[in-house]
């Protein structure tokens, strides 16, 4: 049995009257990685930051290395040897490679900064990380964001770290570097070092890690080895009931065409983009990062400019809504409010600086794009839209303290929900989804799931743009692959696997199926 490098014994911690950590306790071996389990909002999060000392715990001890562990905060916690790799990075773009490995560390003589030694070191943490060949005087902005993680691991080895969280760290990656980074924990392993690798995808923790713990509302429920666990009993851990199925199917029948897309093309991409969406449909969009599909989202809401092609879809004489009716040119760069009466609600992959105003409370977030319903003569009615926006997070199980609750409070899947939320509420008959299920459990994602399946039974159409092709080939109708800006076939999803999808997605044959 490994050593316990780190030992969090009766952890409890509260903010006001609410309790977010209770009795937790957790164990990391040297040499092992302990996956780090639960919902958007179980305490992952506040007890990691418990340990990097961000947070004095209320009740508890640690230990590091078998020593008493109390951080007086964040810095205090990095020189005792806890690295912490968070989902965004924290680097001095402007830097280069070695000023940000050595940032807060640096090596000094007689006050005078020590290059040599500063190289020595940095050569000697990318070596233990399997690059060496990472040019130390680049600039962390010239990077790509793969080897942007490499600097902030490298930064924790610097230190002499005991321990690595790793925090939902392959998120923004692409399939190659995440394979790249797993690869550099398994080195990392090998050093000696406990590592906490907290994510959401169930397969990935499979492929890294060797023990697990699962926290729910901030208790512990559940340890062990992962070789002796299902993925389904750790999800009914997590959410605290049977969970029958990940991926939630609501019937539903692809009617007419609503909307025609011919020739798309951006100032980069998207580059002649043909397609057809049907009332009904979900429709995925794969594709490796860089391929165009966030690209084409935002040229059919107006939020990038469109070059050429053209934009048509089926209304009603009287509305954007209905079944049947005539067929409509649209301006093929619009404004956001054209778009928007035009029945269009687009959900960004990015909730934190474009998805929502995180200042701004629930109700607000929810109902900026449709005010209608609560105003009159230019004032407006706050109970009505208070009793509204309530219903709508009784409807998506959204967990907050009240609409008026600031949206940067919540947790990242009640924050998803809100962002949804907005384009029900606004009554979109086309819903342009762009990642809606990056970095939420697996609870929230089924959540999802299912409410994307009710609204395709209610008639609506969906463009549902993902990295996680597990999820677009069980969810989707059809899925559309994506290379280079182009769109590169269309099949039903029950024709594609996995393989075929990456197939077709790292190809350069320029033909349109």
């Amino acid at each position: 049995m490994s050593s316990r490098v780190l030992t969090m014994s009766g952890i409890s911690k509260s903010f006001g009257a609410t309790q977010a950590l209770r009795d937790v306790s957790l164990d990391v071996p040297a040499g092992r990685v302990l996956a780090l389990i639960g919902e958007n909002g179980a305490g992952k999060s506040t007890l990691m930051k418990v340990l990097s000392g961000a947070h004095a715990p209320d009740a508890g001890t640690m230990t590091l290395n078998g020593n008493s562990f109390t951080p007086s905060g964040p810095h205090d916690a990095r020189l005792a040897g806890v690295g912490m790799i968070y989902q965004e990075l924290n680097l001095a773009p402007d830097l280069s490679v070695e000023d940000n490995i050595m940032l807060g560390q640096e090596r000094s003589q007689f006050g005078v900064l020590d290059r040599r030694a500063q190289q020595a070191k940095v050569r000697e943490v990318l070596e233990l990380l399997g690059h060496p060949d990472l040019p130390p005087s680049t600039p962390v902005r010239e990077l790509p964001i793969a080897q942007q993680q490499l600097v902030e691991i490298a930064r924790a080895l610097a230190s002499d770290c005991k321990v690595i969280v790793f925090d939902e760290p392959t998120s923004s990656l692409t399939r190659s570097d995440v394979e790249h980074l797993l690869a550099v924990i398994r080195r990392l392993k090998s050093a000696g070092l406990g590592i906490v690798y907290i994510s959401h995808f169930l397969e990935e923790i499979r492929q890294v890690s060797d023990c697990y713990a699962v926290l729910r509302d901030g208790q512990s429920v559940g340890s062990g080895d992962l070789s002796d666990t299902t993925d389904t009993d750790i999800v009914s851990l997590m959410v605290g009931r049977s969970v029958a199925e990940l991926f939630p199917s609501v019937p539903h029948t692809p009617g007419e065409i609503v909307l025609q897309v011919t020739g798309l093309s951006g100032e980069s991409s998207p580059v002649d983009v043909s397609f057809e969406l049907r009332r009904g449909e979900i429709l995925g969009i794969a594709g490796l990062i860089g391929a165009g599909r966030t690209e084409l989202l935002r040229c059919l809401f107006g939020l990038d400019r469109c070059r050429s092609g053209s934009v048509t879809r089926s209304v009603s004489e009287g509305g954007c809504s209905t079944t049947g009716g005539v067929e409509r040119s649209l301006e093929r760069s619009p404004s956001l409010t054209l778009r928007v009466s035009e029945g269009f609600g687009f959900v960004s992959e990015d909730r934190k600086t474009e998805g929502l105003a995180q200042s701004r409370s629930i109700a607000d977030n929810m109902t900026y794009s449709r005010l209608k319903p609560y105003s009159r003569f230019g004032w407006l009615n706050l109970k009505r839209r208070r009793t509204a926006v309530a219903d709508w997070m009784r409807r998506l199980h959204v967990k907050a303290a009240s609409p008026e609750q600031s949206v940067g409070e919540l947790s990242g899947g009640n924050q998803q929900k809100i962002a949804i939320a907005r384009v029900l509420h606004q009554e979109a008959d086309i819903l342009l989804l762009d990642e809606p299920t990056r970095g939420i459990d697996v609870g929230t994602k089924a959540e999802i799931y299912r409410l994307m399946g009710e609204q395709a039974a209610a008639g609506k159409a969906i463009i549902f743009v993902s990295s996680y092709l597990t999820e677009l080939l069980a969810v989707c109708d059809r899925v559309a692959v994506m290379s280079r800006g182009r769109l590169k076939e269309v099949r039903a999803a029950r024709d594609w696997t996995e393989e075929a999808v990456m197939a077709v997605a790292v190809s350069v044959n320029e033909t349109v199926a």
